[in-house]
């Protein structure tokens, strides 16, 4: 009975928090339509909106900055689903798709499919960024593989193997001309300003598939985190579950890779957040993608403040900074967990 209520309890707090974050992103999200090059009020955005404003505004709002406040929405919360993904089937508060070294993979192939093969549709773009992604998980499960594989094994691979991707990403751009040099390493900051209607509409469409396969395995991977041998109890294909949420997991941050370009942290920090907002036993999928959407929605504000008072900054290196210091808080308390050390 205690056990019911217990449930119950923790059922509420997560919708609750949950729609908070999502209102928290929205608002955010309101906010950032105001700022630019052009300062707009909260009016002036809503009637731009309702499509009463004056034609000047209903462009700036509409046809420039709503792409890219949309992709801040939709790619946080396919960045907190990826990361809730990996931390799941590790089991470690690490376990993140730009730790583990898969966001470097894209972010590899994406520059040889621009510099090596000049391909630079959003398809071709796109489909380097996935199939690179693929390449490093397969990768770093083969050489992290000692009879099953273990979360931090995983983890020290995919941080060695990320090492190397970015040797190689270096000397590729050492190796092009100017020009593109200067485009890659704007795009590999990560930045949502050149986000349209056009490449955001493909976006939409392929995040579609990705939250829909997302939720159809969200039951088995509540299964998986109780141990294979409970998995299969319970009826779950561990093999062809743990294979597809891999594929699920770095299509989340190959399609943003694509899009906008790596951006860091999201995925670490989301699904941990949320976690401890909800006082949820386990990482939820749901949570996190309110907390990733939450999260890098009021980075872009922060950026577009930072450009209002400085230069323009991509939303990548702001991510970079917060995340950085939250990593190194989650590295201290892990340490000081496993080894006993006092708090």
């Amino acid at each position: 009975m205690r056990c019911r209520w217990f449930s119950a309890r923790l059922g509420v707090r997560q919708t609750a928090v949950t729609a908070t974050l999502f209102l928290v992103a929205l608002v955010s999200a309101v906010v950032a339509l105001r700022f630019g090059d052009y300062v707009l009020t909260i009016g002036e955005v809503a009637a731009a909106l309702t499509g009463s404003g004056a034609e000047f505004h209903r462009t700036v709002v509409v046809q420039w900055r709503l792409p890219v406040v949309t992709a801040a929405l939709v790619f946080g919360a396919l960045l907190g689903v990826g990361g809730a993904i990996f931390q799941s089937l590790t089991r470690n508060p690490l376990g993140s798709p730009d730790v583990i070294g898969f966001d470097a993979g894209s972010y590899t192939a994406v520059v040889l499919s621009l510099l090596v093969f000049g391909g630079g549709a959003y398809w071709s773009v796109a489909g380097a960024a996935v199939v690179g992604g693929l390449a490093t998980a397969f990768l770093v499960y083969a050489l992290a593989y000692r009879r099953g594989v273990q979360g931090f094994r995983l983890i020290i691979v995919g941080i060695g193997v990320s090492a190397l991707l970015g040797s190689v990403n270096a000397y590729l751009i050492s190796r092009a001309d100017l020009t593109d040099a200067l485009t890659i390493g704007f795009w590999g900051a990560g930045s949502l300003t050149r986000v349209t209607w056009n490449g955001m509409a493909l976006s939409l469409a392929v995040t579609v598939l990705i939250v829909l396969a997302a939720a159809l395995l969200a039951p088995s991977l509540r299964h998986l985190e109780l141990g294979d041998d409970a998995a299969v109890t319970q009826g779950t294909r561990v093999g062809a579950v743990r294979l597809a949420l891999l594929v699920v997991g770095v299509a989340t941050t190959a399609l943003v890779t694509a899009a906008a370009g790596p951006i860091g942290f999201i995925a670490l920090v989301a699904p941990q957040l949320a976690r401890r907002l909800t006082r949820s036993p386990g990482v939820r999928l749901l949570p996190a993608a309110a907390m990733g959407a939450a999260l890098l929605s009021a980075a872009h504000v922060l950026a577009l403040l930072v450009a209002r008072s400085y230069r323009p900054v991509p939303v990548g290196l702001i991510t970079v900074c917060l995340g950085g210091l939250y990593l190194i808080r989650l590295l201290i308390h892990e340490s000081r967990r496993q080894y006993g050390a006092p708090r």
